[in-house]
C-alpha cells in the first residue's frame, strides 16, 4: 500500500451490536386490562470511545417510557445500540461530527427496531420512533458544552 493510499480518508462500519438491552414492565399482569393509552418518553444518549487508534465504538443509547396518566409506568425500554467504526485520516475538527451525527444515523433505525421487537414481544402495540435530527442535538450538545466551559473561565 502506497504512502498516498494509506493517508487517504477512511470511514467504515466494522460491526453493529446491541450492547444492552433492557425492558421492565413493573405492574404486569394488571398493566394489560387497563386500556388508558399511555403517554411516551423517549430520550436519547450518545458516547464514543476509541478502542485503538482509528478505531472507534459508538454506543447510542435510547431509553423508552410510558406512562399512565397516574405516573403508572407502563413499560421500560433501554436499547444501547452500538457500532465499531473505522475513522482514519480524519482532520480532528471532522471526528466529532462523524462520531456525534454520522454514526447514531446509521444505529438508529437498529435501534429502533430492537425497540419495537422489544415493546411487541413484552405483549404492547409496535412502537415506531420518529425519526430524529441528530446534526441538531451535537449542535445543541456542543454549544451547551461550550457555555459551560466560558462559565468555569469565569
Amino acid at each position: 500500500m502506497s504512502d498516498e493510499q494509506q493517508q487517504q480518508p477512511t470511514f467504515s462500519i466494522e460491526k453493529i451490536y446491541v450492547k444492552d438491552a433492557s425492558l421492565e414492565i413493573p405492574h404486569a399482569p394488571q398493566i394489560f386490562i387497563q386500556s388508558e393509552a399511555p403517554q411516551v418518553n423517549v430520550q436519547l444518549y450518545n458516547l464514543s470511545a476509541m478502542v485503538e487508534e482509528g478505531i472507534h465504538e459508538v454506543v447510542l443509547t435510547v431509553t423508552v417510557t410510558a406512562k399512565q396518566a397516574d405516573d403508572k409506568t407502563v413499560f421500560l425500554v433501554e436499547i444501547g445500540q452500538a457500532g465499531i467504526f473505522q475513522v482514519r485520516n480524519i482532520p480532528q475538527g471532522d471526528l466529532g461530527p462523524i462520531l456525534g451525527i454520522t454514526c447514531p444515523n446509521i444505529l438508529f433505525p437498529f435501534a429502533r427496531e430492537a425497540i419495537s421487537d422489544l415493546v411487541t414481544r413484552a405483549g404492547f402495540p409496535p412502537m415506531l420512533l420518529s425519526p430524529v435530527n441528530f446534526e441538531a442535538l451535537y449542535q445543541q450538545q456542543s454549544q451547551a458544552e461550550q457555555e459551560a466551559g466560558a462559565a468555569v473561565a469565569h
